[in-house]
């Protein structure tokens, strides 16, 4: 069989096989000012040709769209289509440096969403509607409905909804991918039903994405794996954070608040929450779940180690070590998997329902407890707050997690007395966590919370000086939650002036 008959054995529809077009041509189709929405979600099953296609053209014309994701894109796509002036408006979640920068010109109009809301907002046409679905496929069955891949986020909504679909089969992902997608569109507010999810394992919906077969408008093939994702083996302060964390767990199992299976767990993107993930693989832990958003290099540890049992996300997004081992034996995980729409994995319905164990990173917190989890300097976006604020403020247990003090010579504190921009408010947040210590804030009022997070979390380095704060502001400001207005901020402005939090 050749290539070219290969590919057509993966379109089953065959009114489509006449649709067959080259990504330059299906980034011709996408007019200027467009909204399009596009699969892909943290670097999973996103558009890998015809996305560069649009930004290749728009280096040579005046064109640009609002783009809309499930999340992060992979491959340099969110780069180029900045570089290129390609992008009016992106939403609802980037991890790109180079599209940050544009952010944080105003060149580029970013909105920062809940990723549960953003088929929401469409649906009652609070953002501008989608146009144009762009969504990777391993193949389309006979009815001319789309297989997804390696992620779900919001394709199928755009899919449902978009006037022209261009589809990218991608000939990289194994057939064997069929059967773990639970695909479903909850109908508008207030006619809304229930979400019928009771465990981790429920599947609610289909394997494939419905569309209207006459609104596909190109076919496209493309052979390029996701973008791997990029974890460090953990270090000594991942160590301890895990450290800390799985001892946490244990006194929560001998109180009888928890079984050795825990409750399902959810882990944030990035390496210092993979690296905690990993640490269960040497705790008591058993027969443990995951209802999360992205199913990263430790959920599959996890499985193989038979730690794990199963876990449900929107995507699946592992380095390169990891991806060649699941995808040359999906058969063996097909099992232990569901992938499903981004308001489906993060419905805060569903999480409060299923108990979830929340784990998600915080670039800084304050003595009150507050998290910041998008902006550095309070002002400066960085990737932005994903689903941390779905499953924060809906969690069994909201855990967020931290180095203490960063740099070299520990010249920024992740502890501070305010923090410079606020995403969680004290009022969602259980656990705090830092290579120094864990502060358990249940229960507890402001002033009890300072102290334990002080105390317990703050590092060596700071932890007099912000001890010296609490109690002045104690003493000179009082309240409920006491604060020198004109300090709160002066970690935060001397590092702005010397280049370090720590004191001359």
């Amino acid at each position: 069989m050749t290539k070219e008959d290969s590919n057509l054995e993966r379109i089953k529809y065959a009114p489509y096989r006449e649709r067959i077009i080259t990504a330059e041509q299906a980034a011709s189709l996408i007019h200027d000012q467009a909204v399009v929405g596009a699969s892909g979600f943290t670097k999973a099953g996103d558009s890998k040709s015809v996305l560069p296609a649009f930004a290749q053209r728009a280096a040579e014309e005046n064109v640009a769209i609002t783009l809309i994701t499930g999340a992060s894109l992979g491959q340099t796509t969110d780069a180029d289509l900045a570089t290129n002036n390609a992008l009016i408006r992106r939403m609802p979640f980037q991890a790109d440096a180079v599209l940050r920068k544009t952010i944080n010109s105003g060149q580029v109009k970013y909105i920062d969403q809940h990723l549960s809301e953003t088929i929401e907002q469409l649906q009652e046409k609070h953002i501008p509607q989608v146009e144009v679905a762009i969504i990777e496929a391993t193949y389309i069955n006979e009815e001319g409905y789309i297989i997804p891949t390696t992620s779900i986020g919001n394709s199928a909504y755009f899919a449902s909804v978009a006037e022209k679909i261009i589809i990218e089969i991608n000939t990289a992902i194994p057939l064997s991918i069929e059967g773990i997608h639970d695909n479903s569109t909850p109908e508008k507010q207030p006619r809304r039903e229930i979400i019928p999810i009771h465990t981790v394992h429920d599947k609610i919906g289909e394997p494939f994405i419905r569309l209207n077969p006459d609104n596909v408008v190109g076919v496209v093939f493309s052979s390029i794996e996701d973008t791997p994702a990029l974890l460090p083996e953990p270090d000594h302060k991942t160590s301890a954070i895990s450290q800390h964390l799985l001892a946490f767990f244990e006194e929560e199992v001998k109180k009888g608040k928890l079984t050795n299976s825990l409750l399902p767990l959810q882990a944030g993107i990035g390496k210092v929450a993979n690296a905690v993930l990993t640490g269960f693989k040497h705790g008591p832990f058993e027969n443990l779940t995951m209802y999360s958003e992205v199913l990263q290099d430790s959920t599959f540890d996890l499985i193989d180690s038979g730690k794990m049992t199963f876990a449900s996300g929107s995507s699946i997004t592992v380095t390169e070590e990891c991806y060649e081992r699941l995808i040359k034996n999906f058969d063996q995980y097909k099992d232990k998997l569901v992938l499903r729409p981004q308001n489906i994995s993060n419905a805060p319905e569903v999480i409060r329902r299923l108990g979830i164990i929340a784990i998600n990173t915080a670039i800084e917190f304050d003595i009150y407890g507050n998290v910041n989890s998008t902006h550095i300097g309070g002002n400066k976006m960085m990737n932005g707050i994903g689903g941390s604020g779905d499953f924060a403020r809906n969690a069994y247990l909201s855990i967020f997690v931290t180095q203490a003090a960063s740099k070299e010579n520990n010249v920024i504190s992740h502890v501070l007395p305010m923090v410079s921009h606020v995403d969680h408010t004290e009022h969602d947040v259980d656990i705090l966590v830092t290579d120094i210590g864990l502060a358990d804030l249940r229960g507890l009022s402001p002033r009890e919370r300072a102290e334990v997070i002080i105390e317990n979390c703050a590092h060596p380095d700071y932890r007099d000086e912000l001890r010296d704060y609490y109690t002045r502001a104690l003493n000179e400001a009082g309240g409920h939650t006491p604060h020198i207005l004109e300090e709160a901020f002066k970690f935060h402005i001397r590092f702005k002036n010397t280049g370090s939090m720590k004191k001359a």
